[in-house]
Formats: structure tokens, sequence, C-alpha cells
């Protein structure tokens, strides 16, 4: 088996003055905003709450200024991530857009991709979805079949990606799909930049358990694009798209989705609280301790340029169950009914968190694509 290590996270700047700005900042936005949608956090949904964020510079917080950025560190940017996951702020919009595909483009794509995109992504009016997971084949991205074609002027796209988020108010997608040999499982695929105005393009909404429509199916049906909406190198998808996906699975949102049902659990047991209940809360906080540490060195080796794809898929897989299990341990501690539409804060936190905790161990790659990604990095298969 093959070693591997989560270093210590760098050493940032003091961030007290940072993080007090922010606690201020959403606690005056988020006045009066219930538990009931906090909940929903990083699911949740409001433009006008991203273009605030833009103008306070928390997006695109360590891009170059020529792009629009703030060049403030990562460690900086974990900071304002965790603080609005903490109060459980409505920051979908531009949560993809800042987490995985600006950085994309800003490593690989080109010079006027760079400039005509990432500006109005840190201004939070730039909102993208993301094109990998296909009908049949989930998250295993080997197995892609959505195809571009090259044609006289650009690329011809024809396929179909499921589960994307919030493609319906998407202004652009990054496209996973096959340029090469179906035989090739992990080459001769490619990404593209996606205009999802274009002809061709059909988005049709998918409710969940809960009733939510935040998923997406999206059809290309002979979508031309231009050549200019390569994002790399031909071909090279398999490696780029691995590289975004450290990005994608090793944030706090991977072990906080229900952040906000802990803290209404621990806020309804107050001076109740037995010596049972105290350790089952106990154990949890500790396990978001280590998550949090695990993290945020991913975050160290992202900001050095390596590429932690083992260690993400590690910190997203363990962050799921701890996801999973807060739930749990509160249905085993609390003799309430769970019901969505309750107005009390508990009932209704918990019954979200039950209908949606299924999908914790499924979005941004399934437990058993992830475990195989883990098993090949330490040379186990």
């Amino acid at each position: 088996m093959q070693d591997f290590s989560f270093p210590a996270p760098p050493t940032a700047p003091d961030t007290a003055e940072l993080r007090a700005e922010v606690r201020a900042f959403l606690a005056a936005e988020l006045a009066g905003y219930p538990a009931a949608k906090r909940i929903r956090s990083w699911s949740g949904f409001d433009a006008e709450f991203s273009r605030k964020l833009g103008q306070r510079g928390w997006i695109g917080m360590a891009w170059p200024k020529q792009y629009g950025g703030h060049e403030r560190s990562a460690l900086e940017r974990y900071v304002v991530l965790e603080e609005l996951l903490a109060a459980g702020a409505p920051v979908a919009a531009h949560w993809i857009a800042d987490r995985q595909s600006g950085p994309l483009l800003l490593k690989v794509g080109t010079e006027e991709q760079k400039r005509s995109i990432l500006p109005r992504i840190a201004a939070g009016e730039f909102f993208f979805c993301i094109g990998m997971s296909e009908p049949d084949s989930g998250s295993d991205l080997a197995a892609v079949r959505t195809r571009a074609v090259p044609v006289e002027g650009g690329w011809r796209v024809n396929g179909t990606k499921l589960w994307t988020t919030y493609a319906h108010h998407a202004h652009a997608m990054i496209l996973y799909c096959r340029t090469g040999a179906a035989d090739d499982r992990h080459g001769g695929t490619s990404q593209f930049l996606v205009d999802l105005t274009l002809p061709g393009i059909t988005i049709r909404p998918i409710a969940d358990l809960s009733g939510a429509r935040h998923f997406n199916e999206v059809v290309f049906e002979d979508v031309l694009l231009p050549h200019s909406a390569l994002i790399g190198q031909e071909g090279d998808g398999w490696n780029q798209v691995m590289s975004e996906l450290a990005y994608e699975r090793s944030g706090p949102e991977r072990f906080m989705s229900t952040f906000v049902l802990f803290v209404e659990l621990v806020r309804a047991l107050g001076s109740q609280m037995t010596p049972d209940a105290a350790g089952a809360l106990g154990r949890l906080g500790v396990h978001l301790v280590v998550l949090r540490r695990l993290s945020r060195s991913v975050a160290g080796m992202l900001q050095d340029g390596r590429n932690p794809a083992l260690q993400a898929s590690v910190v997203k897989d363990l962050g799921a169950l701890v996801e999973q299990e807060i739930p749990e341990i509160a249905r085993q501690l609390m003799a309430m009914e769970p019901d969505l539409r309750s107005h009390d804060a508990l009932s209704a936190v918990l019954g979200y968190s039950i209908l949606n905790a299924p999908a914790f161990s499924l979005r941004g790659g399934t437990r058993e694509i992830l475990r195989g990604i883990i098993a090949r990095g330490l040379g186990l298969r």
C-alpha cells in the first residue's frame, strides 16, 4: 500500500478580523431567517445574496486581481466559507462557480475565457452548473456517453447530463464529454464551456424526495459549440476533471450539510442534556473538528498547486458519514416527529435532513466511486 498524508494546513494571517466582519454581515443579512431555510445552506439559492457577497469581495477571493479576484489566501477564503455554512446562508447561486468552475478556468482556460468569465463570477453575477453525471452511468465519469464531434467552425454535441444542480438558473455549464474512442475509458475526453442559452439545449427540472426542484436533466441535441469553447487540451478531460473534483470534494460543505441540525439539537437539549446525549454530541463534535483539520489541509495543498484527489476523496467519504449520522443521533436523542412544515425549528430541520441525507453519499461522487478512487490511490487495486 502506498503512503499518503494530510500535511499541516499552512499558516494564515490573523483571520479574527475577517471572521468578525463576516459574522456581522451575516447577523444583519440573515436576521429572522428561519432554521428551516438555514438547513438548506449551500443548496439554498438566492442570486441577490450572492451579488452582495461579490460586492464584499468574498467570491473569487484567492484569484488574481486582473481577473476580478482579491488575492487573499486559501485559508482566508476558508474562513468565509465555514462562516457562511455555519450560519446556513443561501450560497448555492455562486457556489459551484466559485468553488470549481472558476478555479478550473484559471488553471487551464484560455486568456479570453478568463477575462470574459472570471470577473463576472467574482461579482456574484454569473452562475455555473456541472455537466458530469449521466443516465445509466451516474458519477462513473469513465463511462460518459455524451459526445462532441469536430465539425466546421467547432463541435457538435449530443447526449444527456443528469442531476445537474440549478442548471435552470445557471448561465453556463462546464461540460465533460467524450471526444475520442469510446473504448478508451480514461482517455479521449474533453471539457467545454457551454452557454446554456444555445439552441438545442433542453433543461428539465427533477423533484427530489422533499419535493424541491434543484436537480435537472440537461439534453444536448446537435448543439454547436465554437472552437473557443474547448477548455484546456483536447483529450485531457480526465486529468482536468480529476483535478477539478479535488475542489468539489474537499471543502467544508462536505461535512457541514447538517450542521444547522447539530446546532438546533444542542439548543433543544440545553440544560436537560443527559450524560449519554453529551457523549453522543461530543463524539460528533470531535468528528467535525478532525474533518475540518483534514479539509484545511487539502485547501493548503490546492493553494500550493498540488492535486490532492486522494485526500479530497477521503474528506468527502468521511464527511458524508458524519452528515448522515447527525440526523440519526438526533432521532435517538429527541422524541419528536420530523416535519418539513413544522413551526418547531428542530422538527423542521430534522425533517429536511432525513429526506436529504441519502443524497449526501451520492452527490459529488457516490461512496462506491470514491472508495474505488481511494483504493486505486493507495495502490490496492
